[in-house]
């Protein structure tokens, strides 16, 4: 950036300048205060219960099905202290490795508006942080550790959802991949649900109407 006394600006220029650049970082803070408050609101408990659906073939529940799934590559690993985001059987990952090398597999949405986990810093008490609201979470059980949500934007939020902590996953190295043991069925059923839910607001989920 070229300093204002380069630029050959008047005292009062300069102090033009220096408010126009202050009012636009206000302005940056408050945008991102308002995406998080929105992305609070989404999320947040609705005090409305929602109509319970029968099971149809839309929404039919499969059983759990364990099985490890390709998620990273180990060139990709990242280093000792690191965090990564990866893909296993369709659920986003965490991959964290602590600084005494060990890997762990996490769910990658911090609760409680989702942002990515892999994003957070490893720390050396065994923890990942949430990188916007300041919870900590254990790397081997995924639970909080600490306050909940104690960033200063996270005292905001936080107090509008119970504390909750993310899910942990088997990983393993296998030749050139680290692979995460998942539920293979979770994204379909997650995706029958939703789409039962779209049709039932057309009509009713087993695609008759009203």
């Amino acid at each position: 950036t070229t300093p204002y006394h380069a630029l050959n600006l008047s005292p009062c220029e300069i102090k033009n300048r220096s408010k126009e650049v202050f009012h636009c970082r206000i302005k940056m803070k408050l945008s991102i205060f308002a995406t998080l408050v929105a992305a609070a609101a989404a999320f947040a408990p609705s005090p409305v219960q929602k109509t319970a659906f029968k099971s149809t073939a839309l929404n039919a529940i499969l059983p759990a099905k364990q099985q490890y799934c390709p998620c990273l590559s180990v060139k990709d690993l990242p280093k000792p202290g690191g965090a990564a985001s990866g893909v296993a059987g369709g659920l986003a990952i965490c991959i964290a490795v602590d600084q005494k090398g060990g890997v762990y597999a996490l769910g990658d949405k911090c609760p409680p508006v989702n942002q990515p986990l892999s994003f957070g810093k490893v720390n050396a008490d065994g923890t990942i942080e949430d990188p916007v609201l300041g919870t900590k979470f254990s790397l081997k059980t995924g639970e909080v550790v600490g306050p909940w949500c104690p960033s200063g934007i996270g005292k905001l939020l936080g107090g509008l959802f119970t504390p909750s902590g993310v899910p942990t996953f088997a990983v393993r190295k296998s030749g050139s991949t680290i692979d995460v043991q998942v539920d293979v069925n979770a994204k379909a059923n997650f995706e029958a649900n939703y789409w039962s839910g779209v049709l039932d607001a057309q009509g009713k989920a087993d695609g008759k109407y009203y």
